[in-house]
């Protein structure tokens, strides 16, 4: 609220907007005991604004009841017209805020695909406009999308000077072939920025963005609802048809029967690798298996395969040969530019000498090949530790039973194995609810789970404690996807009285 007396000096809702945008930024992508943090305090900033009554409160209500999420700029809006009623005093620009019209829509595109930076041009729409329905106070907003980090928005920033910035954008592509520019339907622009933000939200927490991205948040969700809503299409604009199997199985083997791929030693093992090639551009790169850059080809190599599959000895060898056969095989069918073939080549060979390292084989951890086959069936080394917690008990002889041949994906076996992991008579409920808790440990699903019990043992609790707050929590939220998330959020160390 000291902040927002600022708000009463300034001259435009540019102004305003954004310097409420940078508050707002304050707490985005934080987390906060006791519920949603936009609720918490985007939602009690509001409330407290609001009992706070002065002209100053009010223009930080205006500015929330367009800037704030839908409950925060539903319950600002409610509050403002309350307290222009009772006659609270608000600076002239404060009906202009949010008032703006799109001008234009352009992005800048690198050759490889990697990233799209999209420009929105904006103009204030009130008063008389020039001739050409320019409108007031032009403004661009700017925002990058990295299409190796599943199409997210990694920065974004706002500028006023809207000509030099197309005209600096547009020659930068007129003298450098591994960049273009253009301009697209505003339609566009909203739907790949919305996917953008969205895919923020939801990787990593904090999501690796810039600097300024929070600060930039609240303004670029507001301005796109400015742009006309079209068809929900995922990003990036130039997004392939789903690949069907038989259509990843077609064009794996045209990889293996092409010139690129005749010099590959172990047929066998570069099949398997061109699988894996494909399912990553499919999965993680919005159907563009085809697509290759230097930073895709180092991250599929150094870190997507070390966390996510489980390669032979036959398969770590050849991964990187087949790579580099993937590039050129793919480069001729993208025509993609000599020089941008050669530095994904020179990515691929740099990275080759680091993949040894970056890859431990799963035998390194002490289990042995067979083991590591019964709990990764579907070849996901990413769920390697949360099945091994909620199996412990897979090896030897237990009153008679050989746990070598259960297997933990079948469900009759998987009742054996948890009974086994519990000592005397053991509740039928109390069992049912162990099994599942170990389900959605086996297939991660809400992650949160495995991330609350992770918190937890390295608090230094007991493997079966944790396992009980955890269905202690299931049991009592019940069905809700949502709030069972926000409650595995919460968990910080375990009560008292569990």
């Amino acid at each position: 609220m000291q902040a927002a007396r600022e708000l009463l000096a300034v001259r435009s809702p540019l102004d305003a907007e954004l310097m409420v945008s940078d508050m707002v930024g304050a707490w985005w992508g934080r987390r906060v005991r006791g519920g949603d943090v936009e609720q918490v305090l985007g939602e009690g900033l509001v409330d407290y604004a609001a009992k706070a009554g002065s002209p100053a409160s009010l223009t930080l209500l205006i500015c929330l009841a367009y800037l704030g999420t839908a409950r925060q700029g539903a319950k600002a809006e409610g509050a403002a017209l309350a307290l222009m009623e009772s006659g609270v005093a608000r600076p002239g620009w404060a009906d202009r805020v949010g008032a703006v019209k799109p001008t234009g829509c352009y992005v800048s595109r690198d050759a490889y695909g990697d990233q799209d930076t999209v420009i929105c041009t904006f103009a204030y729409r009130w008063g008389e406009e020039s001739p050409a329905g320019a409108g007031h106070e032009p403004h661009a907003l700017v925002m990058v999308v990295d299409h190796n980090m599943s199409g997210m928005a990694r920065d974004a920033w706002v500028s006023s000077q809207v000509d030099m910035l197309i005209e600096k954008a547009r020659a930068e592509a007129a003298g450098n072939a591994m960049l273009l520019f253009e301009e697209i339907e505003p339609q566009q622009a909203r739907a790949l920025l919305e996917s953008a933000m969205k895919a923020t939200r939801e990787p990593k927490t904090p999501p690796p963005v810039s600097e300024s991205y929070s600060a930039y948040h609240a303004f670029a969700r507001a301005r796109l609802k400015a742009l006309p809503p079209g068809r929900k299409r995922p990003a990036p604009l130039h997004i392939e048809a789903p690949y069907s199997r038989e259509r990843r199985a077609m064009l794996a083997a045209e990889f293996l029967a092409s010139d690129a791929a005749e010099h590959l030693s172990d047929p066998s093992a570069a099949s398997r690798c061109a699988d894996h090639i494909i399912d990553y551009g499919c999965e993680q790169d919005f159907s563009r298996p085809l697509r290759v850059s230097p930073t895709k080809c180092e991250t599929f190599l150094l870190d997507w395969l070390p966390r996510k599959v489980m390669l032979s000895v036959a398969e770590q060898e050849a991964m990187p040969h087949v790579l580099a056969a993937w590039v050129r095989f793919a480069a001729l069918r993208t025509g993609l530019p000599e020089r941008g073939l050669k530095a994904t080549l020179d990515a691929v060979w740099e990275a080759i000498g680091k993949f040894p390292e970056a890859y431990r084989d799963p035998t390194s951890f002490g289990l042995d090949r067979q083991l590591l086959e019964r709990l990764l069936p579907d070849g996901d080394l990413s769920a390697l530790a949360r099945r091994v917690f909620a199996f412990p008990f897979l090896q030897g002889v237990h009153n008679g039973v050989d746990l070598d041949r259960l297997n933990p994906a079948d469900d009759a076996d998987r009742r054996t194995l948890l009974e086994i992991d519990h000592v005397g008579t053991v509740d039928e409920e109390h069992l049912a609810w162990h099994e599942e808790i170990a389900g959605r440990l086996w297939v991660g699903d809400p992650p949160q789970l495995w991330e609350a019990a992770q918190r937890l043992l390295d608090l230094g609790h007991d493997r079966h404690d944790v396992l009980h707050v955890l269905i202690e929590i299931a049991e009592r939220i019940g069905g809700d996807p949502e709030e069972l998330a926000a409650a595995l959020d919460d968990i910080a160390d375990i009560p008292d009285e569990i």
